[in-house]
């Protein structure tokens, strides 16, 4: 089966339906089309880390970047949410785009055994700090290759170079992505906001 290229792959994820009632308390935001497939396109095209491997979503929300690494020809992929409501959206998502995924309703603790991929768009640490570094501890633990989206800025690039590494991690690149985000909650007052991001390719120690 011929694989879709990026621009057909954001068409496809175009057409996924955003979490009903998203969670401040979570950060939980749909990452718009054209940003899911960069950044799922970036894992399997330029560093073959998607197709035939097994990969996980940390966090899926509505299933964007799970759905993506399906469509993109990985093995086995498995989706994760605490939010009861975005998993059930995820699944039919999935059914939507012909996507195979196993998504699962729990935190993220609740995922073992070894994945090749992570995926994740993890909380930014706005509203709970420490977040961000709870979702690269999980995924280092449980896979060879980390793909995590953050908030661009100096102070933000330099506390993960610092903490990475005593996590088991070493950061092999950053990918500058400006992610679109629509209205979510009610102190958001634009249609659409432009969010800087850093996505950093990571790889466990010794990998």
């Amino acid at each position: 089966m011929e694989l879709p290229r990026r621009k057909h792959l954001a068409l496809l994820l175009s057409q996924l339906s955003p979490i009903p009632h998203p969670r401040l308390e979570w950060e939980s935001y749909m990452l718009d089309a054209e940003s899911a497939a960069s950044i799922v396109y970036i894992a399997a095209w330029i560093h073959r880390d998607i197709s035939g491997k097994s990969v996980v979503d940390l966090g899926c929300g509505s299933g964007i970047l799970a759905i993506a690494a399906s469509l993109l020809g990985a093995e086995r992929v498995v989706g994760v949410d605490i939010d009861r409501e975005a998993v059930m959206v995820a699944i039919e998502n999935a059914r939507r785009v012909d996507a195979r995924v196993d998504f699962v309703i729990g935190d993220i603790e609740c995922i073992g055994g070894h994945f090749d991929t992570t995926l994740m768009n993890p909380p930014f640490g706005s509203w709970h700090k420490g977040a961000d570094i709870r979702f690269l501890r999980k995924a280092l633990e449980i896979s060879d290759v980390v793909y995590s989206l953050h908030k661009r800025s100096q102070p933000v690039r330099e506390f993960l170079r610092e903490h990475i590494p005593s996590l088991g991690g070493v950061i092999d690149r950053v990918y500058e992505i400006d992610i679109v985000i629509g209205r979510t909650y009610e102190f958001h007052r634009k249609r659409r906001y432009t969010v800087k991001a850093d996505l950093y390719r990571v790889l466990r120690s010794g990998e």
